[in-house]
């Protein structure tokens, strides 16, 4: 290629503590092709200049408020050398950025930096790829098992949403175990045993259990919101469960339907949180990213905004993704004294729930919970959502006997004992936690059907 070698540099070098030291250093990037262009004009090879973190200098005009303006007059000087007067014709300029929405619009225009080239996350082959090129040197230096190697395609596979740093790290954790094992912990002057080190397949196994992808599904945490069990209680919960399924595989197969929404309605204790976090992890989606409103405590309107657009922004990046919106009456600070709600939260989740995924090919479905629809209704954010179901409290006296003999141990007789002294509809979120109340100081983990009905009574019911 006929090309000067690259002058690479970093956004954040160009910054200088003195007035005008940015501007110049952005000069000095184009004074040699512009001396060579006076000197040879078409005749001139071409320059390269590759800007890494381009958004720590090219920030919108405007928007930084530091009082001295460093930040406007950089962009503007760029501005003039790729665009001004006397624009040049053999530079090749390169930006890098991951936070495009933060470079400043005349840049993006066309006749500037007018190609714009999105480097998304590696499919499955690319992860293979990349788990080849970092475990290539252990391969050629025979410090790596033949199973490893055998089952690198299984491990690109479990990697959904792992960028090429994020697997580098994952090589370099696995590598960290193997290393572990050959070192003498409580000798630690003596030499590993450089003989045993050797990557095996249980290193990445336990590697993958340590390394997260920031766009991976946090299923622990969803875990978490049914810990106490899960318990399929009748028909109208299989049923329930049954749809769930059948909108996650519309979504998973079907190339019409980039977009679903569902909204799961229903009393407090009722088992919503559970069954959306339930649904998500059995989805196996690469993309699953709960909002909930205790992430946000103390934010201010525009914050919970930003944070809930940028949990949608992340999901248009995966091919498969599902967000699940608990509490919404929380996170817009709903009150019904007044009323008083979040209007810029608010506006902000109903452009949101109707905005379609802009690649084509990505799809994305959100689960959104709430106590109180009612009231919702008339903000408008019930009908944002495509499908709305139903959770009732446990009315049935089976679906406390079932719950009772699953969660409490109970046997048929005792269980039809109590549901028959349940005489009003009952969460089955507090049925469970009843029934781990009772079992405490019990033989065997049995529940005795007074102390069950004492603790009953102690929880307000």
């Amino acid at each position: 290629m006929n090309a000067r070698e690259p002058k690479i540099v970093n956004g954040p070098e160009i910054l200088n503590k003195y007035v005008g030291g940015s501007e110049e250093k952005i000069r000095e990037l184009f004074a040699e092709a512009e001396q060579e262009q006076m000197e040879a004009g078409d005749n001139s090879m071409l320059h390269i200049i590759i800007m890494d973190e381009m958004d720590a200098i090219c920030k919108q005009r405007g928007t930084v408020k530091d009082g001295t303006g460093v930040s406007d007059s950089v962009v503007n000087q760029l501005l003039s050398k790729i665009d001004g007067v006397d624009s040049l014709n053999n530079i090749l300029l390169i930006g890098m950025t991951n936070r495009k929405d933060m470079i400043d619009d005349a840049l993006l225009r066309p006749g500037r930096l007018e190609v714009h080239v999105e480097i998304g996350l590696p499919d499955e082959k690319g992860r293979f790829q990349i788990l080849g090129i970092h475990t290539r040197n252990m391969r050629e230096a025979k410090r790596i098992t033949p199973e490893v190697i055998q089952r690198l395609p299984e491990i690109a596979e479990k990697t959904k949403n792992f960028s090429g740093a994020e697997i580098e790290g994952l090589v370099k954790a696995a590598s960290s175990y193997a290393l572990t094992r050959c070192v003498d912990v409580k000798n630690l002057n003596k030499a590993p045993d450089m003989k045993n080190l050797i990557l095996q397949f249980q290193d990445f196994e336990r590697a993958l259990g340590d390394v997260e992808p920031k766009f991976g599904a946090k299923s622990q945490e969803l875990k978490a919101h049914y810990r106490n069990g899960f318990v399929p209680y009748g028909d109208s919960f299989d049923g329930l469960m049954g749809t769930l399924e059948r909108l996650v595989e519309q979504v998973r197969t079907s190339d019409r339907t980039p977009l679903m929404s569902v909204l799961l309605s229903g009393p407090p204790s009722s088992g919503k949180t559970a069954i959306a976090a339930k649904s998500a992890v059995d989805s196996g989606f690469p993309f699953v990213r709960m909002i909930s409103a205790d992430e946000m405590i103390g934010y201010s309107d525009v914050s919970k905004s930003q944070m809930i657009h940028k949990s949608f922004m992340d999901s248009y990046k995966s091919p498969l993704s599902l967000i699940f919106i608990d509490d919404i009456e929380r996170i817009i600070d709903y009150v019904a004294i007044g009323p008083r709600f979040s209007n810029t939260v608010l506006q902000t989740l109903l452009v949101l729930l109707k905005k379609v995924p802009p690649d084509e090919g990505r799809r994305l479905l959100i689960i959104g919970t709430t106590s109180c629809p009612h009231l919702l209704e008339d903000l408008g954010l019930v009908q944002a959502f495509g499908v709305v179901q139903n959770i009732p409290l446990l009315d049935e006296p089976s679906q406390i006997v079932e719950v009772l003999r699953v969660a409490a141990h109970m046997n048929e007789k005792d269980a039809r004992g109590i549901a028959k002294a349940i005489t009003k509809p009952i969460g089955i979120k507090q049925l469970l936690m009843v029934a781990e109340m009772s079992k405490q100081g019990s033989a065997g983990g049995r529940v005795d059907p007074s102390t069950f009905m004492e603790c009953l009574h102690t929880v307000g019911y």
